[in-house]
């Protein structure tokens, strides 16, 4: 059984990656993975610019479970500090089981500069357990973020992840790690309705084309729609909740062939009421 699941493993991590969706990365909590233009929530690994649009210090949990596999879950964590000249972020992420998994931590710093842009850096260290030779492999991952506003309804959103392309190798194997560069728009129609688009290219693998819609349909309620694609289209769907100083995600992705994608993500913003 635990070799099934390895083999399972490979062949759905080189699946994702191909599709733009990394093991490594967690999803975000922004609608059919549209976090890179998303000035209204900061996720973990992710656009680090949007840790600079954070007004209040925020904690937060989630939990990504990928086709109803628990080998295939990602857990994740992050904590936001604000400060009157920059505001600093600390992420962590665990995907994988005892025989298979990979752990990122990240520490970055964002700044807004009057609401006008925003520019983030994070320093990520991954490293990933190789059950042949029992032992870990890691790397440092630099993480570079823009965001910028044209007008009070339209923003622009750069991302880049792993840009120098860098690897890990062992006795055995070299693991390549995705290199991905992401653009995105946010256009505000109206307060209550957001509109983001993404363009995500990992260095190797085709370009991953995405879109969501997320509107306040009541004061504590969000809904979410949206789609992205590559080798397949991946329909999406997702609610928010906001309860005090709480606020709950739940998305779900239907893929064709792989089947759910699940995500649940809480985030306590301290100071709110």
């Amino acid at each position: 059984m635990k070799k099934l699941t390895i083999f399972i493993i490979i062949v759905l991590f080189s699946q994702l990656t191909s599709s733009q969706i990394s093991n490594i990365i967690p999803s975000s909590i922004a609608i059919a993975q549209t976090s890179t233009s998303d000035t209204q929530s900061w996720t973990a690994f992710n656009n680090p610019a949007m840790l600079g649009y954070l007004l209040k210090p925020e904690i937060g949990l989630q939990f990504e479970n990928r086709y109803i596999i628990s080998e295939l879950s990602t857990k994740s964590f992050q904590f936001g500090l604000t400060s009157n000249l920059v505001n600093a972020g600390l992420s962590f992420s665990y995907f994988g089981y005892s025989l298979y998994h990979e752990m990122m931590f990240g520490l970055g710093f964002a700044r807004n500069f009057s609401d006008k842009f925003a520019m983030g850096v994070q320093f990520n260290y991954y490293t990933a357990f190789f059950n042949a030779s029992n032992s870990y492999r890691g790397a440092l991952l630099p993480q570079v973020g823009l965001s910028v506003h044209f007008s009070p309804d339209f923003s622009l959103g750069f991302n880049t992840f792993n840009p120098f392309q860098t690897n890990i190798k062992s006795e055995f194997v070299t693991m390549r790690l995705p290199s991905i560069f992401s653009l995105g728009t946010e256009y505000f129609f109206s307060p209550e309705l957001v509109w983001r688009t993404q363009i995500d290219k990992e260095v190797s693998s085709n370009y991953r084309f995405t879109t969501g819609f997320e509107y306040q349909m009541l004061k504590l309620l969000s809904i979410k729609l949206g789609a992205y694609g590559s080798d397949y289209l991946v329909p999406c769907l997702g609610f928010g909740f906001k309860i005090g100083a709480f606020q709950v995600d739940l998305n779900c992705e239907l893929h064709p062939v792989l089947g759910l994608n699940s995500l649940a993500a809480i985030k306590y913003r301290f100071g709110n009421k």
